[in-house]
Formats: structure tokens, sequence, C-alpha cells
């Protein structure tokens, strides 16, 4: 059994790890997609959830209804068997389950209930290309917290950073994501084509905290120079000797 593709509108962005001058992106889906996507593909009456609790933590089941063929043999009067033959189709429940997390914000036991849902999705391969999404990072001033953590600055930045979503998304023949066009709620590209928010340094030729837009490499104020002149992007030496003319922003 094959679950569809997801659609751009059927995937949600939230903010990863925060580092020094940047941020990460993550692809998500929530747990109504799970729901529209069972019904639309095995039929409401076909699907069912179940939650149990082992060792203190909550794990979800969803078991689907996968109809087989039962059948009985054909015996010869001399008793040679002659083959099989089909009687009917009979019901059979295939159950898959997952162990969910706490939400960090809200009702956590319901938070925690969905994540488990969710997860048991992916068993079933629902949304499972996510997993193929590239490396996606932001750039914006951060403040450091301690020697680990970092939080966005300005409150515009922390806004912007909570209204992403897909704009476009394709995959290839092995169900992995081959283009990725992420965007801010004004339309403003942020995923391929980042735009570097880095001061240049008067003591070495690094800009801090710039990285590569297709693989998340960080790359130096050269490579960075010749790389938006030519590609009209932040890409590091080996992602400019994989750019295809045709792929090139003019």
């Amino acid at each position: 059994m094959e679950f569809r593709l997801l659609n751009p509108d059927e995937i949600d962005v939230k903010v990863g790890t925060i580092g020094n001058g940047y941020y990460t992106l993550l692809l998500y889906k929530n747990a109504r997609v799970d729901m529209a996507i069972l019904d639309e593909t095995v039929g409401a009456e076909n699907w069912q959830r179940d939650h149990k609790e082992v060792k203190g933590n909550l794990y979800c089941g969803i078991g689907i209804n996968v109809p087989f063929m039962k059948t009985e043999p054909v015996i010869e009067p001399n008793g040679n068997k002659m083959g099989d033959k089909i009687i009917g189709m009979q019901d059979r429940w295939v159950w898959k389950w997952d162990c969910g997390v706490e939400s960090q914000f809200g009702d956590k036991e319901k938070g925690e209930a969905s994540d488990s849902f969710k997860r048991a999705g992916f068993n079933w391969g629902i949304g499972r290309e996510l997993y193929t999404s590239p490396k996606i990072y932001v750039n914006c001033e951060t403040t450091k917290i301690d020697d680990k953590h970092f939080k966005i600055k300005n409150a515009e930045d922390v806004r912007r950073s909570n209204s992403f979503r897909v704009k476009e998304i394709e995959y290839n023949e092995k169900r992995e994501i081959v283009k990725l066009v992420i965007v801010d709620n004004k339309g403003v590209q942020v995923f391929p084509n980042s735009v570097v928010k880095a001061e240049e340094s008067t003591k070495t030729e690094q800009i801090e905290d710039v990285y590569c837009a297709e693989c998340g490499s960080s790359v130096s104020k050269k490579v960075a120079d010749y790389s938006v002149s030519k590609f009209g992007k932040v890409l590091c030496y080996n992602c400019q000797k994989n750019q295809k003319p045709q792929e090139v922003d003019i």
C-alpha cells in the first residue's frame, strides 16, 4: 500500500535550531493531514487508531483494514492437490505503532497523542518524504543566551520566522524532494535564494554565518562574492560545480 506524496499546502514550516546569526527551518505535517490522506486512500471506515502507554510513554497505533483473498485447496479424487480456489474476501487489520513526545506549547497530553499519531503515520509512509528535505538556513540577528543557546534578536524576525510556507515542492521517482521553495507571508523567497545578513569583517576574508543556499555549509567571503556575481545566490565551491546553466537565476 502506497500513500500519495504531500502537496505544498499540506506541509508546515517551523524553526528548528537557532545558532549564531542564523536559524534552521524544518518541514512537518499536522495530524489533520494524516486523517485526510487515510480517508482519501483507504476510506474512513477502513482505518482506526488506538493509544496505549508503555513504560510511561504514550504510543499510537494506526490500523488499516487490508482485505485478502481467502482460498481453499482443490483436491483430486486420488488425493493430489490441483491448486487453490478463491472462496471470498476476508478482512485483516494491520497495525503500525510509534511513540510520541509531549508538546512544548499548550496541552501537553493532547500534543503527545497527536505526535504519536503523526509518527505512526510516518510508519505507514504518510509524509515520509519530508525526511529527505535539504538543510534550510535563514540568516538573521541573534542574541547569545549561554554557551550553547541563542535566540532571535528582533521582534520582526520573530514574527517572520512564524510565517513561512512551502510555495513549491517536487519529488523524484524515489519519492525524494528535488525542488523546494519557501516564502514568508509577504511572498519573499527565503529558500533556496536566502538573503545573507552578515557584515564584512575588516580583519579576515571570512564572512561570519554565511551559508550555502543548497547544502548549508559555511562559505568564505571570496567564494560567496564569486557565487553571487555568477549564480545570483550564495553557493559553496562544490555546489557551484553541480550548478546547471538552466538553474542560474538572472
